[in-house]
C-alpha cells in the first residue's frame, strides 16, 4: 500500500474554518501533523489518528504518493509556485526527484567504473599470461554468471528488501574489485583471481540490475517513466563512449588504478542508494512466501506468457538482439577493405557512439510518436535500411553517416520496453518478470558476433551488412503484421500521474483472460 502524504494546515489555521492555501474549504481536518520528528512519524500519526470532519466537505487535492514527497516537497514551507502546482494535482518536474537523482548519478560513477574495466581486465591478462585467448575469459565469466543468477536473483528481488539486495551487491562489487586492485599492486595477482572477481560481480549484477529496476518504479510517478528511461539510457551511452578510452589511460599510468577507480564508482553508487530511501518491499507483498523459489520463477513466467503483447515483444526483441549484434564485425570488414586504418575504424565506430547517446536524449519524444507495438517494427525498419546503406562504396568513411542514424532511433526501443513493464507488470512481480525477460531476450545475444564472423568470412563485408540489413527487415515486416503486437499499448496514466499499486494492475488484468490482451 502506498502511504500518501497528508496536507498540513499552515499554523494557527486548524479549525479556524477559513480556507487554507492547498485548496481546502471549509474547517481541514482536525488532524495535527505539526510538531517535531521526522516526516514518516508525521504520516503515521495523520494515518492512525481519528478524523473529525468539518461542517464542510473535504474537497482538497489528491493525497500525493511517496513518489512525489521529494525533499522539496516535504519542506515544511512550500513556495508558492507549489502550492500551485499542488492545487493543479501536477508532479514535480523530474530533476527534483530527489530519489530518482540519487539512483542516477549512483548509476553514472557505478557504470563509469564497469566501462572503465571492458579495456583494463583482458589488458591485465594479456600482462599477466599473454595470451589473447585467455584475455576472452573474463567477459564469458561475467556473463555466463549473470545469466545463471539472473532467474533466482529476480525471486530473491520480490521476497527481501529491495534496498538491501542494492547495498548488498555494491558492498561485494566494490569488495571484490579493491581486493584485485590490492593483488595487482602488490604484484601478486593470478589468472584465477580475475576470473573469480568477473564470476563474484557478474552475480552481483544480476541482483542489483532487477532491485533497480524494481527502485526505479517505486520512486517514479507513471506518466514520468519514458522521460525518467530516457535519461538511463543516455548515462549507459555516455559512459560506454568515455570508460573504455578512460580506462585505458588510467591502466597505463598503473595497473592497479582502473579497478581501484571501479571499486569507488561502486562505493560512491552505494551512498547514493543509501540516501535515495527506496521502497524496501513491493506494495502489498507479504512478509514471507509459503512458495518456492521455482514456483515463483514459474509464475512470472507464465504471468509474461499468457500475455500476448508482451509475449509478441519478447520474440521481437530475441530475434533483433541477436542480428543486430551481428553488425560490428562485418563493420570492421569493411572498413579496412576499403583501404581505412584504425584510425578510419574508430571514427565508424564512434559514430555508433555518438548516434546512440543522441537517441537516448530523444528517445522519448520518438516514443510518443506512435504506439508500442507499431513503433518497435518501425524502428527496426529504419534501423535496416540505415544498415544496409552502409554497404554503399563511398570509401572507408562512408558508414559512420548511416550508422549514426541507425542508433538515433535504437534507444527508443529499450525506452519502450521498459515502460511496458514498469506499467503493466504488478509490482509483486516486478523483480522476477525482469529477469526472465531479460534473460530470454538476451540469450541469443553472444550467437550474433559469430554470425557476423561468418558472413564476413564467406561474403565479405559489405555482403554481410547486406544480410544483416535484410534479416531486420524482414523481422520488422513480420512483426507488423502480428495483431498481438500492433495491439501492445502502454496503460493510460491516471490525470493526476498516482502510480498503480500491485492491485489495481491485477485487477485491471483479471477484467479478461491475460492471454486475450
Amino acid at each position: 500500500m502506498n502511504l500518501a502524504a497528508v496536507h498540513r494546515p499552515p499554523p494557527g489555521r486548524a479549525g479556524t474554518g477559513r480556507a487554507g492555501p492547498v485548496g481546502h474549504r471549509g474547517t481541514p481536518p482536525t488532524v495535527s501533523t505539526e510538531g517535531s520528528g521526522p516526516v514518516w512519524r508525521r504520516h503515521a500519526v495523520a494515518i492512525l489518528a481519528p478524523i473529525t470532519p468539518g461542517p464542510a466537505a473535504h474537497t482538497g487535492p489528491i493525497p500525493r504518493p511517496y513518489w512525489a514527497r521529494t525533499a522539496r516537497w516535504d519542506a515544511p514551507g512550500m513556495s508558492e509556485r507549489s502550492e500551485r502546482i499542488s492545487k493543479r494535482g501536477e508532479l514535480p518536474p523530474l530533476r527534483r526527484n530527489s530519489r530518482f537523482q540519487m539512483l542516477w548519478m549512483g548509476a553514472a560513477a557505478s557504470e563509469l567504473g564497469t566501462t572503465l574495466t571492458w579495456v583494463a581486465f583482458p589488458l591485465l591478462i594479456l600482462a599477466v599470461t599473454g595470451s589473447a585467448a585467455l584475455a576472452g575469459l573474463v567477459g564469458a565469466c561475467r556473463i555466463t554468471a549473470n545469466l545463471l543468477f539472473s532467474l533466482p536473483a529476480g525471486a530473491w528481488v520480490d521476497r527481501w528488501d529491495r534496498r538491501r539486495i542494492l547495498i548488498a551487491a555494491e558492498v561485494v562489487r566494490c569488495l571484490a574489485l579493491a581486493a584485485l586492485a590490492a593483488a595487482v599492486l602488490t604484484g601478486r595477482v593470478a589468472l584465477w583471481q580475475i576470473l573469480a572477481v568477473a564470476v563474484v560481480t557478474g552475480a552481483a549484477d544480476s541482483f542489483f540490475g532487477p532491485a533497480r529496476a524494481a527502485a526505479i518504479r517505486g520512486v517514479v510517478a507513471p506518466g514520468q517513466l519514458p522521460e525518467a528511461y530516457a535519461q538511463e539510457e543516455a548515462r549507459g551511452h555516455a559512459a560506454a563512449l568515455a570508460g573504455p578510452p578512460l580506462g585505458g589511460l588510467l591502466f597505463g599510468l598503473g595497473r592497479a588504478l582502473p579497478f581501484a577507480v571501479d571499486a569507488l564508482s561502486y562505493l560512491v553508487s552505494l551512498v547514493c542508494v543509501v540516501r535515495a530511501r527506496v521502497p524496501r518491499r513491493p506494495a502489498g507483498a507479504a512478509e514471507r512466501r509459503e512458495t518456492g523459489m521455482r514456483a515463483d520463477v514459474m509464475e512470472a513466467a507464465g504471468w509474461l506468457w499468457r500475455h500476448r503483447g508482451l509475449r509478441a515483444g519478447l520474440a521481437f526483441a530475441l530475434v533483433a538482439n541477436l542480428v543486430a549484434n551481428a553488425l560490428l564485425l562485418p563493420v570492421i570488414v569493411m572498413v579496412e577493405a576499403r583501404g581505412g586504418d584504425a584510425a578510419a575504424t574508430g571514427v565508424v565506430l564512434a559514430g555508433l557512439g555518438l548516434g546512440g547517446l543522441l537517441g537516448a536524449t530523444l528517445s522519448a519524444r520518438i516514443g510518443r510518436l506512435l504506439p508500442p507495438g507499431r513503433l518497435m517494427p518501425a524502428v527496426v525498419g529504419f534501423f535496416a535500411l540505415a544498415v544496409c546503406a552502409t554497404a554503399l562504396p563511398f570509401g572507408p568513411y562512408w558508414p559512420v553517416v548511416p550508422l549514426f542514424l541507425a542508433t538515433v532511433a535504437a534507444p527508443a526501443l529499450n525506452v519502450v520496453l521498459r515502460v511496458l513493464l514498469a506499467r503493466l507488470v504488478p509490482d509483486a512481480m516486478t523483480g522476477r518478470v525482469v529477469s526472465v525477460f531479460t534473460m530470454a531476450t538476451m540469450g541469443l545475444t553472444p550467437v550474433g558476433p559469430l554470425l557476423g564472423g561468418l558472413l564476413a568470412q564467406y561474403v565479405g563485408g559489405a555482403g554481410a551488412l547486406v544480410a544483416v540489413g535484410g534479416l531486420l527487415a524482414a523481422c520488422s515486416v513480420v512483426a507488423s503484421i502480428s495483431p498481438a503486437l500492433r495491439g501492445l499499448h502502454v496503460p493510460a496514466a491516471a490525470a493526476t500521474g498516482s502510480a498503480p499499486s500491485a492491485v489495481p494492475v491485477l485487477a485491471e488484468l483479471g477484467r479478461e483472460p491475460v492471454g486475450e490482451r
